[in-house]
């Protein structure tokens, strides 16, 4: 469903992202694990046409985002890492409006919409104003919108960034619960490294721009003879750097851990 070959963002001199090649498999799940300023973010948005690649090439869904952006952008649903719903308008009016743009026929459109709040247990605020939800309701809003269209591919930046583990914990059930349903293929960046081990299952590391280790999980850990994905994480990128740029949660653990 992804193929990526070769893949380059530069920016003047920087290359945010270096050559890197992956591909990701139907009904995968795909995490990008690397701490923050790594090419998470620009590597996704290439692969969902929101960037131009300096060089390299992509493929979603068999389909060339720099040829053919609209079939690309049939392909996939996405969940932005910043918030991107309309705070002023209801639940419901914001999935209604993001069918119209994809140009969903009204009673196919009403029909997936109550499927979709009633999925992430949103139904009955259908009527509420955004602006008065909490980050986990937007976020499960954030998904069902995603999927409105029934994308094959969907991407998730930081998507349970800055939620607490309670939240972080039902989101993921959503969607790993659409993802047996419908085959439907995830591929999500993180920087939570108990998500990546948790949930995908294939991780590529990613560091200063480069893919530095692709497998899953049992993989990375055999190769570095580590117990944990976390400790694997440091093994490949050196737990200075990682240190340095990991959240506050993972920092504690990472001390933790070596101090033992």
């Amino acid at each position: 469903m992804i193929q990526v070959s070769k893949l380059t963002k530069k920016f003047s001199d920087l290359a945010a992202v270096n050559e890197i090649t992956f591909s990701v498999g139907k009904g995968e799940i795909f995490a990008f694990l690397g701490p923050n300023g790594a090419g998470k973010t620009t590597t996704i948005k290439m692969l969902t046409t929101l960037l131009k690649p300096t060089s390299g090439q992509i493929l979603i869904n068999s389909f060339d985002p720099q040829i053919e952006p609209d079939k690309v952008r049939q392909s996939f649903g996405i969940v932005f890492q910043d918030p991107s719903l309309d705070d002023e308008l209801t639940a419901f009016e914001n999935m209604e409006f993001h069918g119209i743009l994809y140009k969903i026929p009204k009673e196919l459109r009403r029909k997936r919409i109550e499927e979709l709040l009633r999925f992430v247990e949103l139904w009955e605020r259908k009527q509420d104003l955004v602006k008065h939800f909490s980050g986990g309701m937007k976020r499960r809003l954030e998904i069902a919108r995603g999927l409105l269209h029934h994308p094959r591919i969907f991407f998730l930046d930081e998507p349970t960034l800055g939620l607490d583990p309670q939240t972080r914990y039902h989101i993921w059930s959503y969607l790993r619960d659409l993802n047996q349903k419908e085959s439907i293929t995830i591929f999500f960046t993180t920087h939570y490294i108990e998500e990546a081990e948790k949930i995908a299952q294939k991780v590529a590391i990613i560091d200063e721009g480069k893919i530095i280790a692709l497998g899953t999980p049992a993989e990375l850990k055999e190769k570095t003879k580590t117990n944990f994905l976390e400790e694997a994480f440091i093994a490949l990128t050196g737990h200075e750097i990682r240190d340095e740029k990991a959240s506050a949660v993972d920092r504690m653990r990472i001390r933790r851990r070596i101090h033992r």
